[in-house]
């Protein structure tokens, strides 16, 4: 499967990764279109589910990853990674708290963060937006930890390290 993707260009390989988790995403969702009601059992089943596979996503993308680079770094490994984590949770707290946000279900009355007169859709959208930005940091966390791999070194990469600025294609 590697070697089929390496043949196309990078944007066309995160085009088609794009894709492909947006497939899954959505096949995923239209759980809803098969019934009207969801048992509460089945919800929390649910729900725990994409918990747990988040928490070993987060293990094993981002967290085991960042205690391996750590190595060498005159500190134990594991500070590095602990500290990064803490202080991401420590950012989308005070986003949390900061940007105006509606969760699913509840009245417009119960809009957490700052006091805003934005319609109710608006809100779900900003709460989205406020779910999705430690994605996009393990995204960009994850091509940047690639960069400078065998897979990486390909005719018309953009490379942003210092070491190599002029690519040509």
């Amino acid at each position: 499967m590697v070697s089929f993707l390496q043949q196309f260009h990078p944007v066309v390989q995160a085009l088609l990764a794009g894709l492909f988790t947006w497939t899954l995403t959505a096949l995923g969702a239209a759980v809803v279109f098969m019934t009207k009601e969801i048992d509460r059992k089945i919800l929390d089943t649910m729900l725990g589910f994409a918990a747990g596979v988040m928490i070993a996503a987060s293990y094993w993308s981002l967290l085991a990853p960042a205690i391996e680079m750590s190595e060498g770094l005159g500190v134990p490994v594991w500070f590095p990674p602990m500290v990064g984590f803490l202080l991401g949770g420590i950012f989308l707290g005070g986003i949390d708290k900061i940007l105006p946000h509606l969760h699913l279900g509840f009245p417009i009355e119960e809009a957490e963060g700052i006091k805003t007169s934005f319609q109710r859709s608006t809100l779900l959208i900003l709460a989205v937006t406020l779910h999705n930005i430690p994605e996009g940091l393990a995204v960009g966390v994850w091509g940047d930890r690639y960069r400078d791999s065998k897979f990486a070194r390909r005719p018309g990469y953009l490379h942003t390290s210092s070491r190599r600025r002029n690519v040509t294609v």
